[in-house]
């Protein structure tokens, strides 16, 4: 087994598609099938079932794809440290804080002389765990088990907005009461989302699950529900088809920064010190 199957296998997986793989890859197509044919013939299982009109991992392919990532990182971390490598991976979902992200690179660079690179990441606690990124930022819901870690601290707390389409009767921009917001549908993104229906435990909403930030945006953006997302994305621009409405007596969303255990004890303290110092939104 060498590390180019393990790379075109974990390429074809993640693009789901043997020609956006062999696009991302640099490679033909009919060479990105034979070695994970080749991967496949070595390890004396079917990994990918395929067709010419579905994709889909088995389940003996499920399994090794989160050990074939984490083989794949751990070399790359190892090749990095060889090289000196002074860069700083971080991840975060769909809305870096600012001006916080940009003073804090700054600060690593100016006190520790590491640079930062920022990795969007669908749900960045995968990617911690994975050892994909250094560092990653998080918001609240979560887990219990990131939030008792040492490296693990809390940066500052963002307030919510209301977020409908255009075509909505709230797109006057009335505020709109916290406890009113589940009398609509709720536009939820369950990979990365910051809203959940447990914010409101005496109310039961109803529900639009989409799966991305994208997804999301649609979403509300087609008058299916509304959304209610950290107050910082009303900088951004986001969607022309949506309109950010206030919100009165809602609970804050909270930010934390996790440092990943593969990450060096002095390196660690660098990260979050300069994430102290960084200013807040």
């Amino acid at each position: 087994m060498e590390v180019r199957h393990l790379r075109a296998f974990v390429a074809v997986a993640e693009e789901e598609s043997f020609t956006y793989a062999a696009l991302r890859l640099l490679i033909t197509q009919p060479a990105l099938s034979r070695t994970v044919q080749q991967l496949e013939s070595i390890l004396g299982v079917q990994l990918i079932r395929r067709t010419s009109k579905s994709f889909e991992l088995t389940e003996p392919g499920t399994l090794f794809l989160d050990h074939a990532k984490s083989t794949l990182a751990s070399l790359d971390r190892g090749v990095a440290a060889a090289r000196g490598n002074t860069t700083v991976t971080l991840g975060f979902s769909w809305l870096l804080p600012t001006p916080w992200a940009q003073e804090m690179a700054r600060y690593l660079q100016e006190n520790a002389g590491l640079g930062v690179s920022f990795s969007r990441v669908d749900a960045p606690v995968q990617p911690l765990v994975r050892g994909d990124v250094d560092a990653a930022v998080l918001r609240s819901p979560v887990p219990r088990e990131l939030l008792d870690k040492p490296r693990t601290i809390k940066l500052f707390q963002e307030p919510r907005v209301l977020v409908c389409s255009h075509r909505s009767p709230l797109a006057v921009g009335n505020p709109v009461l916290w406890e009113d917001v589940p009398r609509r549908p709720l536009v939820i993104n369950i990979i990365n989302g910051t809203t959940t229906p447990g914010l409101w435990p005496d109310i039961t909403p109803e529900i639009v699950e989409t799966q991305s930030y994208d997804e999301w945006i649609e979403t509300v953006a087609s008058d299916r529900g509304v959304g209610v997302v950290p107050d910082i994305a009303r900088t951004r621009g986001i969607h022309p088809g949506i309109v950010f409405v206030p919100l009165i007596g809602a609970p804050p969303i909270t930010v934390w920064l996790n440092v990943a255990d593969h990450v060096s004890d002095d390196r660690a303290r660098s990260i979050l010190d300069s994430a102290r110092l960084a200013r807040t939104p």
